[in-house]
């Protein structure tokens, strides 16, 4: 197929330029930077798009079969402030708009035939930590009213308007993904430092993936028409205790300085909200679907993330 790719020099993006180059799939990536994108991705197109903002770039969706949308400002990476906020909600809910709009332009035989959207497990409501939340969250419950389910819930929206359009439409509320990276290094450096331990009370639930069964999802959902919709992209979900005692193993350190709940709040901010909370989001559709985890150790997962 011919792939149009927003994201395509990310932690996901990358591997999954590599996954569809070796499966014979044509590549266009959407970038800001078309020069580091060149630099990272060999053998892709590479075209120059500010995506919250038609321009020349929207040509591009009327010459490919399927578009994958994974472009968006990392939620985790600075403080939340008003700016910072509106930053994270309109480089996915507006990017998406505008792409969607692009594809509404054209006639129906131009039109691409699926789009591939990123979301977020953020998408559900909070469990309140250790207390009544050992009930599963399946693609089947509703949007939660904090600030990321929100950003969640209107990005899908927007994706969604695609379907009347005639394209098969599927969200992927992802995880945690765990793979090497700036991310892995954040989450591992307070253990190298011997600070690393569980994140307030511990109790709340951590949703991850490993970043090659995010890349095989993605692939298989593009090759195959059953997934469409909400899908949960996640292998499985965990107590953060549990989990920070696995990253401590992972580098050979010990997990024993509890940060609390109170420090996070004061350094993170709003922000703490995603870090205290959780759900315990369970892969429903891809169960039903039967895909398979190949990666689907966290202890294993964390290891090779580290390494």
């Amino acid at each position: 197929m011919r792939v149009l790719l927003t994201g395509a020099t990310g932690m996901i993006g990358v591997p999954l330029v590599r996954a569809l180059r070796e499966r014979g799939h044509q590549l266009t990536a959407l970038t800001r930077d078309v020069e580091r994108a060149k630099a990272k991705l060999e053998g892709v197109t590479c075209v120059a798009a500010e995506l919250e903002t038609p321009g020349p770039w929207c040509d591009e969706v009327g010459t490919v079969d399927a578009i994958i949308h994974l472009a968006g400002e990392a939620a985790g990476d600075k403080r939340w402030d008003a700016q910072q906020k509106q930053r994270i909600r309109d480089s996915r809910t507006e990017s998406t708009r505008v792409i969607v709009e692009a594809i509404g332009k054209l006639p129906p035989e131009r039109r691409p035939k699926t789009l591939l959207s990123a979301s977020g497990v953020d998408f559900y409501p909070y469990a309140i930590p250790g207390l009544g939340d050992e009930e599963d969250v399946t693609e089947a419950d509703p949007p939660g009213e904090q600030f990321l389910a929100r950003v969640c819930r209107d990005w899908e929206q927007q994706a969604r308007t695609a379907e009347p359009l005639g394209l098969r439409v599927a969200c992927m509320r992802i995880g945690l993904v765990l793979g090497a990276g700036l991310a892995m290094r954040r989450l591992t450096n307070p253990f190298k430092w011997f600070v690393g331990g569980r994140i307030g009370s511990g109790q709340q639930w951590v949703s991850w993936i490993d970043v090659r069964d995010v890349v095989r999802l993605f692939v298989t959902a593009l090759e195959d028409e059953r997934y469409r919709g909400p899908i949960n992209a996640v292998t499985e979900s965990v107590r953060q205790r549990d989990f920070a005692k696995l990253v401590g193993k992972a580098v050979h350190r010990p997990s024993f300085m509890p940060e609390p709940a109170f420090g996070v709040k004061l350094v993170a901010g709003e922000l703490a909200e995603v870090i205290l909370n959780g759900r315990r989001v369970v892969p429903a559709k891809l169960r039903a679907f039967e895909f398979s985890f190949e990666h689907g150790d966290l202890a294993a997962s964390l290891r090779d993330a580290v390494e």
